[in-house]
């Protein structure tokens, strides 16, 4: 199950949800969600690979989506920016550190 963990970029003070874990949302709906995300080109992508594997590509990535989606946003500038217990857990799931 996704944990939901608040981002923030720091330049322009938007705040939004990321999360770590299954993504049971791409299961469900494929390329649909980094479309709604805001990422027209990772959905083109997905959608190209699920048609060409016939659906299997949509279940291999459930369990990898939302790290791929943090990973570009943290490393795009934005940071973690919710509770330290929920940080610190975001961060080892991720695999970075975190002071």
């Amino acid at each position: 199950m996704a944990t939901k963990v608040i981002i923030k970029h720091p330049q322009s003070g938007l705040i939004r949800n990321g999360y770590v874990g299954f993504s049971w949302t791409y299961l469900l709906f494929g390329f649909w969600v980094p479309l709604i995300r805001g990422e027209l080109g990772v959905a083109a992508l997905h959608f190209l690979f699920t048609v060409l594997t016939f659906g299997l590509w949509q279940i291999v990535v459930s369990f990898l989506y939302n790290k791929q989606y943090m990973v570009r946003k943290l490393t795009a500038g934005w940071v973690l920016e919710d509770t330290p217990d929920v940080n610190k857990m975001a961060a080892a799931r991720l695999g970075m550190a975190y002071p």
